[in-house]
């Protein structure tokens, strides 16, 4: 158990480290006390805009409850080991590492130690998708679409950047592990190929209740796409997640266009009201206090430890596959 309002230290200040700096702050359940950013420019801006202290690098986490590390994909695994070995709990950005098996690594030790452990899949703290949540019940697939403008900064491809979120979301839709992954990539931007970054990947996922998920990420889009599509036998649900709504249809009946051009349906439309949701980033840092509040022996902390590693081992089988299709 932890004090009433957990000390908090921040680890980065980037695009994300930024904002989670911000809902750290303006949280009524934090005590926000220490940004760690190895640039000094940016840590002492970011530090001075929420009144906490900037410190280049940390050592023994002393009068610090818990981390949260939103520095670069490739620093993860470094950073978390270090404060998982000071015993602090901590809220990991997405994805946990770049490989999986440092991933499970870092789960296991996080076991081992008794340390909650949060990994930052945003689109569960979504309101679109947690209001779906409450009324589907027997998906038989599963469409995502998540389609982005090119952004220089990210290191590393969109396979653990774009592609992981659906692939998870799909997961905990359907409740079970996909027992089979295959991958496809592209690489179309001179620094994608030197880097061996993929700008484009796109994976499909069976699952052992015969359900499929169809799951495509980009970065060579002109615009920001956001969807996900889950079907069941006799409904379809439409989630728009950048818009934060969802649209239901239900098909009628269809015949061809009175005039014989075309085509005419009948389609019955619903627009669920969302369960009432905030900013997935704050709902996202409840969670993890609720986690330190449980406690690290409790059902909670197990649970939550368990549903890190699907997404990144289906991330890591769509890989291999891609590279075994591409040689």
């Amino acid at each position: 158990m932890t004090t009433a309002q957990p000390r908090i230290a921040l680890v980065g200040s980037g695009r994300m480290g930024s904002l989670h700096a911000r809902v750290l702050a303006q949280s009524p359940r934090t005590n926000f006390t220490t940004l760690v950013e190895k640039n000094e420019e940016t840590g002492r801006a970011v530090a001075e805009k929420w009144g906490v202290n900037w410190v280049p690098d940390f050592d023994s986490l002393d009068g610090i409850d818990a981390v949260v590390i939103a520095a670069a994909t490739e620093a993860h695994y470094g950073i978390a080991k270090r404060v998982m070995e000071l015993g602090k709990p901590l809220l990991v950005e997405k994805p946990l590492t770049p490989t999986y098996a440092q991933s499970e690594e870092l789960v296991k030790e996080s076991e081992k130690r008794g340390l909650p452990l949060v990994c930052g899949f945003l689109e569960r703290f979504n309101p679109a998708v947690m209001t779906a949540r409450q009324f589907v019940s027997d998906i038989a697939q599963i469409h995502a679409i998540r389609h982005s403008p090119f952004v220089p900064r990210i290191k590393t491809g969109v396979a653990t950047d774009l592609l992981i979120h659906d692939v998870d979301l799909a997961i905990s839709f359907l409740g079970e592990k996909p027992n089979a992954v295959k991958g496809s990539f592209g690489y179309f931007h001179e620094e994608s190929r030197s880097n061996n970054a993929e700008d484009s990947a796109d994976a499909t996922m069976s699952f052992p209740n015969g359900a499929l998920a169809t799951i495509s990420a980009s970065r060579i889009s002109q615009r920001k796409v956001r969807q996900l599509h889950v079907l069941e036998i006799d409904r379809l649900t439409e989630i728009d997640l950048l818009r934060r709504d969802i649209t239901v249809y239900r098909h009628v009946e269809h015949e061809p266009a009175r005039d014989g051009v075309g085509y005419k349906q009948q389609t019955i439309i619903e627009i669920p009201t969302l369960m009432p949701g905030g900013e997935p980033l704050a709902a996202q840092l409840d969670h993890f206090l609720n986690l330190l509040e449980a406690g690290a022996g409790s059902d909670e902390v197990a649970k939550e430890r368990e549903a890190i590693l699907p997404a990144h081992y289906a991330i890591e089988q769509a890989s291999l596959s891609a590279t075994n299709g591409h040689h």
